[in-house]
């Protein structure tokens, strides 16, 4: 157990020590300053603008960043449609699975386009391998719109007084060349040697231990699982996701890809402070968000290490911890730890089945992607934190009876009006979409595994995990049907792109306004006061919205069991 504890602890001092630099790094690249890999992409980049005409010159007001991020989504959209819809003939499918129905390749589009990943499906049946390439790719570019829109934020509040922010394209293409690709390889690199699959042949045949002759799925493996915690997306290339031995074979793969899906997002809140040249405004939300994240992530440790009372009383050696739905390569402990990071960030990747976790293990799962603030994934974490950053200024100038400011700029009504939209809009759509699956039966609580307080965790969970973009699931669910494909698809936009274009805007707005230096009277904005205040802020306005829903699912469950 005590080896379990310092593993846990590495993978977190780990990910903190590279990501100070990896900060500075991104910082440099979005300001364009000049970086170790400039020869190298320097030419590809102006090739690819030269190639689709973008002039990466021009610079774009926060409503062109806006326009060409959706309809870039939408051309995305329809290819991936057509893969999806086509797979059974088209190449690169050597076991012959089928091509999606309209409702699946609906859900399974929206989902990898909006970065989220909810599978409905099993990738070693469900999906060719063109469609597993194809939804790859789907995973650099997404990451890559979610760190764009960010740096919008980031321009807006380096410069005094702009209505132009830069350019949406070479934010874009930026973030995939310069930054998301050179740590997938890294990556795939330790995946290959760990013995990751990485072929285009068909299924394997082996021989196992009890003499059974079985087939094995296998794929470009090894290429598809770097991205999919890089970019915080999650999509597992099997149905097993992450607990697979093929996707993570060791625990020092299991190590590996906890920083890949960890570094970016804490990176990016160094970068943010680099950026702006305010690392101690860096340094606070980083101590914000790590304090949420801790009171979420130790309580997991424990209560999956301490195992399951009910399998103690039948005389089980419960001294592994809670492990159904575990693997023991991996243990309670690391698998506690990944369940909260996983959900945190919203990658929503797994090494174990979160329907098998403790209840309050479970409701903390929940509590993670609720609140969806604490890190986040990249990009979409600092966007998100943004609303609260504005709420918590403005609730602070209210006290002290100044007008609010932030960065030398007014918060006035339009700017609040468009943070309460943005911070509201979250509970609501998951707490209607679970409310709308439990009165239909026929559709709705039809698809559960579990008739009591766990099956309405189900529920909740499937539209949390589609609400914050994150795509990992109570996976008792039996959610491949036309109501939850298309229910979850629609939560599914709406959750990203909303949240998206609130704090672009906002960001946008307050750019353009006179900057106002600081004075004696100014809210500091850098100090853990006003880090306690963005703290509760949070606590109030995203964890209690949701308190009577976690009453009726893993809380009830909790004490039924105890």
């Amino acid at each position: 157990m005590d080896t379990e504890i310092i593993g846990v602890i590495a993978m977190f001092s780990i990910t903190l020590l590279l990501a100070i630099p990896l900060g500075k790094y991104i910082a440099k690249v979005y300001a364009g300053e000049r970086t170790l890999l400039d020869p190298v992409f320097n030419p590809l980049e102006r090739l690819f603008f030269k190639v689709s005409g973008i002039n990466s010159k021009n610079e774009m007001t926060w409503k062109q960043h806006l326009v060409a991020l959706l309809t870039i989504n939408l051309l995305w959209f329809l290819l991936s449609m057509l893969v999806l819809m086509n797979m059974s003939w088209l190449p690169l499918n050597p076991d012959g699975n089928p091509s999606q129905s309209a409702d699946l390749a609906f859900n399974t589009t929206i989902s990898f386009l909006v970065n989220c990943n909810l599978q409905h499906y099993s990738g070693e049946t469900g999906i060719s391998y063109l469609g597993q390439l194809w939804l790859m790719f789907l995973q650099f570019v997404t990451a890559g719109v979610g760190m764009a829109a960010a740096v919008v934020i980031f321009k807006a509040f380096k410069e005094k007084s702009t209505t132009q922010l830069g350019n949406f394209y070479v934010f874009f293409v930026k973030s995939c060349t310069r930054i998301l690709l050179p740590l997938s390889l890294i990556v795939a690199l330790v995946l290959v040697f760990e013995g990751t699959p990485m072929t285009f042949e068909g299924k394997d045949t082996i021989t196992n231990l009890q003499g059974d002759t079985v087939h094995v799925s296998t794929g470009p493996v090894a290429a598809f699982v770097p991205i999919k915690h890089v970019g915080t997306n999650g999509g597992g290339f099997f149905g097993a996701n992450g607990s697979h031995p093929l996707e993570n074979p060791s625990f020092f793969t299991n190590m590996t890809e906890m920083v890949a899906q960890f570094i970016i997002p804490m990176a990016m809140i160094f970068a943010f402070g680099f950026f702006i040249k305010r690392r101690r405004f860096g340094w606070m939300v980083f101590g914000v968000m790590t304090v949420g994240f801790l009171l979420l992530a130790i309580p997991n440790i424990i209560m999956e290490m301490n195992g399951n009372p009910e399998i103690a009383k039948m005389g089980i050696d419960n001294s592994l911890g809670a492990m159904e739905g575990k693997e023991v390569r991996i243990g309670a402990a690391a698998s506690g730890f990944w369940s909260i990071v996983t959900t945190v960030i919203s990658t929503g990747s797994i090494n174990s089945m979160h329907d098998s976790s403790m209840p309050l293990s479970g409701m903390n799962e929940l509590l993670a992607m609720m609140i969806n603030a604490f890190y986040g994934g990249v990009g979409a974490g600092i966007l998100n934190f943004f609303i609260f950053i504005i709420l918590a200024v403005f609730i602070s100038g209210l006290m002290v009876g100044r007008t609010p400011e932030f960065m030398g700029k007014k918060i006035e009504a339009r700017e609040m009006k468009i943070a309460m939209i943005i911070a509201l809009f979250h509970p609501f759509l998951i707490l209607v979409g679970t409310a709308l699956a439990t009165a239909f039966p026929s559709v709705g609580t039809s698809a559960i595994s579990n008739p009591e307080f766990h099956g309405f965790s189900q529920m909740l969970y499937e539209y949390t995990s589609s609400a914050a973009n994150n795509g990992s699931g109570f996976e008792g669910l039996g959610d491949n049907t036309p109501f939850w494909n298309i229910s979850t698809g629609i939560i599914l936009l709406l959750g990203r792109f909303l949240p998206i274009i609130g704090p672009v805007a906002i960001a946008g707005l307050l750019a353009e306004k006179k900057f106002i230096p600081e004075s004696s009277g100014t809210l500091k904005t850098d100090t853990s006061t006003f880090g306690l205040v963005i703290f509760v802020v949070i606590a109030i306005v995203a964890a209690l919205s949701f308190f009577p829903a976690l009453a009726l699912g893993p809380i009830a469950e909790y004490f039924s069991l105890y």
